[in-house]
């Protein structure tokens, strides 16, 4: 009886953040049957994907006891320049008068390298002066957004179809931006259990100078995480501006770096590093995304909303700190 409540017990702690989910899934399906409906599952899944795949990069910086605040910025400005390059040829208010439209893929990828670049200047910033990512990265935040706002002073619209279809088309009855969701998820896992990129990153967050000593080149690998959430954050904005069309220089990508660090959170990746489950923050996107879109079906004020939210997050840290402490 004793071993099977010890089994019990360690698979309600590994698991305690898909049970909390199920839970309040099934609550919010009881006050409110529609939210059970395929059709708002497949809405919800779509609408967190962006903020998601960037919680698959953000996730890596707090794991090695970093942080990204950069997100939502690149995001922006990602999406600004790319736009610009995949405006509709006969648009009367296009960005460059007169041209034509870049190939679809060649706009992606010019948006990916923007975002590589980005990642890589303030990782190596963090890496090699020893700045606190906190630092680093408001700083940086304050940079892209400003840039983006440089760049177009007004929203970039009308764009190709081609470049809209990560974000807007379907295969069959499934949205593209929910399959690259779940692609992202499993490359992210990938990186972070079997490859050796992700056991240094977890060697970093556990003590970086044992890391150092066991030969772990840390500040290489760390550029590499920021390099790695700053292209999660590219694939974000491309996303978004396919899904809705156009790009808003002030407000797209407006704190979703909060909201990429707050499912990372939940999940259980600790802030005092070293600790992350990929599995964990897939749950704590959909967790957010179950009070963002249930919250909604039931008309609560957004207010309400942020107030949840963040009452969830200083939870999540509270019990993460109580649970390292007992380690210790």
């Amino acid at each position: 009886m004793g071993g099977n409540s010890k089994d019990i017990k360690g698979f309600v702690s590994r698991n305690s953040i898909w049970l909390i989910l199920i839970i309040l899934i099934l609550a919010v399906g009881v006050i409110q049957p529609k939210f059970l409906s395929v059709g708002n599952m497949v809405t919800l899944i779509s609408g967190e994907a962006v903020r998601g795949i960037m919680a698959f990069g953000v996730m890596f910086a707090i794991l090695s006891k970093g942080i990204d605040l950069t997100i939502g910025s690149t995001a922006a400005l990602v999406a600004v320049i790319t736009a610009s390059f995949a405006q509709e040829a006969d648009y009367a208010n296009r960005y460059f008068e007169g041209g034509k439209p870049l190939p679809a893929i060649l706009v992606i990828l010019i948006g990916l390298a923007i975002g590589v670049v980005i990642g890589a200047i303030y990782g190596a910033i963090i890496a090699y002066t020893k700045i606190p990512a906190f630092i680093a990265t408001l700083g940086g935040q304050l940079i892209c957004r400003a840039g983006a706002k440089m760049y177009s002073d007004s929203p970039i619209s009308k764009l190709t179809e081609s470049y809209r279809f990560l974000g807007h088309a379907k295969i069959g009855p499934v949205p593209v931006i929910i399959i690259v969701f779940f692609l992202m998820f499993a490359i992210s896992a990938f990186l972070l259990t079997q490859t050796r990129f992700g056991k240094n990153v977890f060697a970093i967050g556990g003590n970086d100078q044992a890391a150092r000593v066991a030969g772990i080149n840390v500040e290489r690998t760390t550029v590499l995480v920021y390099v790695w959430c700053s292209f999660c954050a590219a694939l974000g904005a491309i996303l978004l501006t396919g899904k809705t069309g156009s790009a808003t220089p002030a407000s797209t990508g407006l704190n979703y770096e909060l909201d990429a660090i707050a499912a990372a959170t939940v999940g259980g990746t600790s802030h005092t590093g070293g600790i992350c489950r990929a599995s964990g923050v897939l749950a704590g996107i959909l967790i957010l995304g179950v009070i963002n879109n249930g919250l909604v079906m039931l008309k609560v004020d957004d207010n309400m909303t942020n107030i949840v939210k963040g009452l969830i997050i200083v939870g999540s840290v509270i019990l993460d700190m109580r649970k390292n402490a007992k380690r210790v």
